[in-house]
């Protein structure tokens, strides 16, 4: 089944107390949702996926397959979630999970979940702490500077937009965009 998103969202809480993982779930989201819309997909499974990729970290941190994502599809197939879903997830680990992002939507996920953990970095640390004073430049100066958000793989993510056939700096504003256009809800 594809849950709702109200289901979705009961998951993340159920399973995640921390507020900043629960907002970079919800950034994630939104940056699925508008590559979906970009790429005439479907903008709720995309949703759902950004939205539950993370949802097992907080009680499973140890990135395995005794942690995460691997307890979260053994959660998500005990719910008879779908397939699609899990295999999304999975595919965000996989070093770990051995199952490589191979479809669009898998891509997406890979290339966004890192960057919007960045934009929000970036944000932080302007003086206003609000993401509608965040500009592509600001990303791209502080993606030069290697000792900010160091264990950001800016190499990875850069991969990961080519690997969707989007041009980097594209790829940050459109991540950037869709965080801007949910800024309340990302509490930014």
């Amino acid at each position: 089944m594809i849950p709702s998103r109200e289901y979705a969202w009961q998951l993340v809480t159920e399973f995640t107390q921390s507020e900043s993982l629960r907002r970079h779930m919800l950034a994630v989201e939104c940056a699925m949702r508008a590559y979906a819309t970009r790429f005439s997909e479907d903008q709720e499974l995309w949703g759902i996926v950004g939205l539950l990729h993370d949802f097992d970290y907080e009680r499973y941190p140890d990135i395995s397959m005794e942690g995460h994502p691997a307890v979260g599809a053994r959660i998500l197939r005990e719910r008879e979630i779908d397939e699609t879903i899990v295999q999304g997830i999975l595919s965000h680990a996989p070093e770990v999970t051995g199952s490589r992002p191979e479809t669009k939507l898998e891509k997406t996920l890979y290339a966004v979940d890192e960057l919007t953990g960045f934009i929000v970095a970036v944000t932080l640390v302007r003086p206003s702490k609000k993401l509608a004073d965040v500009e592509l430049k600001s990303v791209k100066k502080k993606w030069k500077d290697k000792a900010f958000a160091a264990p950001v793989d800016r190499d990875e993510i850069a991969h990961a937009a080519d690997e969707l056939g989007v041009p980097l700096d594209e790829h940050i504003q459109v991540v950037l965009e869709a965080m801007k256009a949910n800024a309340e809800m990302l509490g930014l």
